[in-house]
């Protein structure tokens, strides 16, 4: 009889048992599905590394932290961003020692003229307003112009001293787009700068003349003129007087 009681509080308890166990089960398997962790933050030299042949720029954008600067924009703030992205090569067909003769500030000048601080895709590029305005500043002639203009879907880009094209898109996800051009775009600020105006010549002032000094009674005449006059007069007495004598010794 003991046994009995023993074995049927066995049994209730491992049906209990079982019973809790499956019932944890349904409640997991029905909860809901995490929500998947959130894309990690846009990594323009990543996207570049991984696109290949973009090594150089990559380096620049680097030393001059420029890269750091993109990070913060496409994740801090809505705002697009649009790069053009030259390739190794693009690099290599400048001239030897371009860039080492560029100062810190005119390599971070390079790279931001190469950014344009507005998302724009292939078909945006028919209506944009020329010269776009990039991250280096000033747009204005002899500055940092950069026009860009369409001819069926090829995309054409002039600097002033620098004519390319897009070659290709590498990334778009509606915030960044980079896109491929084969030659550096050189800025007319870095790599031909004009020469400051010259500054204007001062007015020249007016001498006035000096007025005529009147002759001061104390100051003795000037008879130059007046020496000729009494030298023929004497010249004619003296003359009148030997024609005298030559008449009188001819009586």
């Amino acid at each position: 009889m003991m046994m009995t009681m023993k074995q049927q509080y066995l049994t209730f308890t491992l049906s209990f048992l079982l019973l809790f166990f499956l019932h944890c089960s349904i409640t997991l398997a029905q909860a809901p599905a995490l929500a998947p962790a959130p894309p990690g933050p846009t990594n323009v030299t990543k996207i570049l590394e991984k696109a290949g042949q973009f090594t150089l720029f990559i380096r620049l954008m680097k030393s001059t932290q420029v890269a750091n600067q993109l990070l913060g924009q496409l994740n801090d703030s809505n705002n697009g961003i649009t790069i053009f992205a030259p390739t190794d090569n693009a690099f290599s067909s400048l001239k030897s020692g371009t860039l080492n003769g560029l100062s810190d500030e005119q390599k971070a000048a390079l790279v931001q003229f190469h950014i344009v601080p507005t998302y724009l895709s292939t078909s945006q590029f028919q209506t944009v307003s020329n010269p776009l305005r990039t991250q280096a500043g000033d747009s204005g002639d002899g500055k940092f112009p950069l026009n860009v203009t369409t001819s069926g879907n090829t995309v054409n880009i002039t600097t002033g001293l620098t004519n390319t094209s897009v070659s290709g898109t590498i990334y778009t996800d509606g915030q960044l787009a980079i896109y491929q051009v084969d030659k550096v775009l050189q800025p007319l600020q870095i790599f031909d700068p004009r020469p400051p105006a010259p500054a204007p010549a001062p007015a020249k002032s007016k001498k006035k003349k000096a007025a005529p000094v009147a002759d001061s009674p104390d100051t003795p005449a000037d008879n130059s003129k007046a020496m000729p006059v009494m030298s023929l007069t004497m010249q004619n007495v003296i003359l009148f007087g030997v024609s005298a004598i030559v008449m009188a010794l001819s009586l």
